[in-house]
């Protein structure tokens, strides 16, 4: 097995329900290797904090040679599982997308965050294109043989005020949830998200680990920990109930 796979598999069993894993958004080979000091376990970019420490606005204007120069950079300064924030994949189709994993995985990258905001706009891809991009990236994985962590993000949260956050839009994370990981993806990321209700909802629900972005007036990891696992209490105990009948 070689190092790649193995920080593959790492980040992978790295999630576990009830364990929250810690994610600090780094953007350059100091400050990851400042963050792997701490005893962090994994290593993730942020796309804003990256292209804003080389002058660019986020929404994929860094250019994508910088984008894999300064992942190499990363990669080569720490030991641990490196994941990146890749946004939309550079490319809207799924070929465009493939072309983007396989450079990004020859650099070294064993997971990335990949969202469903058509960048430069304000809509959302549709299920069914994004999942085709979804399948797109995992076949090219498997076809490089790295089990590449796909953490599918949407921003049906992050584009709406939290006040105006309801059950309609939960429903629309939902589906989307169970498509994208029946397209392969591995986790779930909900920017955006911050109601203790929907969030253990949709721990509870979601075939896929869910990421939460920290924000202002959020919980504590703790606290938001004790969600989880009050989520999968309930989980666990419906399971227990259709087993007696």
């Amino acid at each position: 097995m070689t190092m790649q796979v193995e920080r593959a598999v790492l980040l992978k069993d790295l999630h576990v329900k009830g364990r929250p894993l810690v994610l600090f958004n780094i953007w350059d080979a100091g400050s990851a290797q400042a963050i792997q000091s701490t005893g962090a376990k994994a290593i993730a970019t942020g796309s804003w904090s990256v292209a804003a420490a080389h002058g660019y606005e986020d929404g994929e204007k860094l250019p994508f040679d910088l984008v894999l120069a300064n992942l190499t950079r990363i990669i080569s300064n720490v030991n641990l599982p490196v994941t990146i924030d890749l946004e939309g994949c550079y490319g809207q189709s799924p070929t465009e997308a493939q072309a983007a994993i396989v450079k990004i995985i020859e650099a070294g990258a064993v997971g990335i965050n990949f969202e469903d905001q058509i960048i430069g706009g304000d809509e959302l891809y549709s299920i069914e294109n994004q999942c085709a991009r979804i399948k797109a990236i995992r076949a090219v994985a498997e076809r490089m043989s790295i089990p590449l962590f796909i953490n599918a993000r949407t921003d049906i949260f992050l584009k709406v005020d939290p006040a105006k956050h309801n059950d309609s839009y939960l429903k629309e994370a939902i589906h989307r949830a169970t498509a994208y990981a029946e397209s392969g993806a591995n986790g779930y990321f909900v920017p955006g998200l911050r109601s203790e209700k929907y969030i253990e909802k949709l721990c509870d629900i979601s075939p896929v680990p869910i990421n939460i972005m920290m924000m202002s007036g959020m919980p504590s990891p703790k606290e938001l920990e004790s969600w989880v696992l009050h989520a999968l209490v309930m989980a666990l105990g419906r399971i227990v109930r259709r087993l007696m009948l």
